[in-house]
């Protein structure tokens, strides 16, 4: 049986138990929306695991008080680990079928390789190839060329927790390098960076889809950026106050983000705004040997308290 026939039986067989499942469905070729499970008629609207872009945990906040079934990729994964960490969720309330991932494309990726994508009609993934079939033609790119960034730096295909896994773990293989974008960026005069931030801010338009992506940011109705007491911002919309809330996000994300991608997915003006999210998870890494996600057994630096850290050099300051 293929995955998505696996994964079909395996949502069919525990779905009288739920309220209902998350995964993704639709019948554009290039995307896949969230597809909300609560008929067995739904099924049929599953998509093909390539274009399991979104991350749906970002929904689990809002539907708590349900039982819910879910599918996770790796990366998605590591955002329900984080919520059960900070209990926000509850771990009984949840049912988790793990789905082992090779890489999903990137839509504006393909649009950008072939002028007639979105008249596409299929796509199928094979042998490290993506066959985008068009009315006149079918065009063939290599899946690296059109992998989500996320993707290229993925070290964890498997889902860290499931209920149920979906077929076959897969391999892990060579550990990419994470953060070499970073180092490059980091590279820049002081100056240079300064600029580029400035630049990036001026193209923001505020419309706070990278905070309402985040699988993390659930305290929405309480933002600093909508608070007026106490007033944190303004409603301008000057370079200073843009740079003022992106900083304050990254800041409230230091330790928890699971670099999933949706921020910066989600942003209409393209902004790299995961650049930061990722600096400070770097940090983090140096720092305090911690990473999002990764296991329910770990306390998030931030959320304790040590006398003196071992990585830093406190009473030689």
């Amino acid at each position: 049986m293929s995955t998505i026939d696996l994964l079909r039986e395996a949502i069919r067989a525990k779905l009288p138990d739920l309220d209902m499942v998350l995964a993704w469905g639709g019948d554009d070729p290039l995307r896949a929306s969230p597809l909300f499970i609560r008929t067995e008629s739904d099924l049929e609207n599953l998509a093909a695991p390539h274009l399991y872009v979104s991350n749906l945990a970002v929904n689990l906040y809002s539907l708590r008080s349900k039982k819910i079934g879910l599918v996770v990729k790796g990366c998605d994964s590591r955002s329900v680990i984080q919520l059960l960490k900070e209990g926000l969720i509850a771990r009984p309330s949840l049912y988790i079928f793990g789905l082992p991932c090779e890489g999903v494309v990137d839509a504006a990726k393909i649009n950008r390789e072939i002028p007639d994508a979105g008249r596409a009609t299929g796509l199928a993934v094979r042998s490290g190839r993506v066959m985008v079939q068009t009315p006149e033609n079918e065009h063939i790119l290599d899946l690296d060329a059109v992998l989500a960034d996320r993707c290229l730096r993925c070290r964890y295909p498997n889902p860290l927790i499931y209920d149920q896994l979906i077929g076959e773990a897969i391999p892990v293989g060579e550990i990419p390098d994470l953060y070499q974008d970073l180092d490059e960026f980091e590279a820049l005069s002081l100056d240079a960076r300064h600029d580029f931030w400035m630049e990036t801010m001026r193209r923001c338009v505020r419309c706070y889809a990278c905070r309402n992506a985040c699988p993390l940011c659930v305290c929405k109705a309480h933002c600093v950026a909508d608070s007026r007491e106490p007033h944190w911002l303004t409603l301008e919309t000057n370079v200073s106050q843009k740079w003022f809330f992106q900083v304050l996000h990254s800041m409230h994300l230091a330790g928890r983000c699971t670099e999933c991608g949706e921020c910066e997915r989600a942003c209409p003006m393209g902004l790299p705004i995961l650049l930061m999210r990722r600096k400070l998870n770097r940090e983090i890494r140096e720092l305090f040997g911690y990473e999002a996600g990764l296991d329910l057994m770990t306390t998030p630096p931030l959320s304790t308290f040590s006398i003196e850290e071992e990585n830093i050099a406190e009473r030689e300051l």
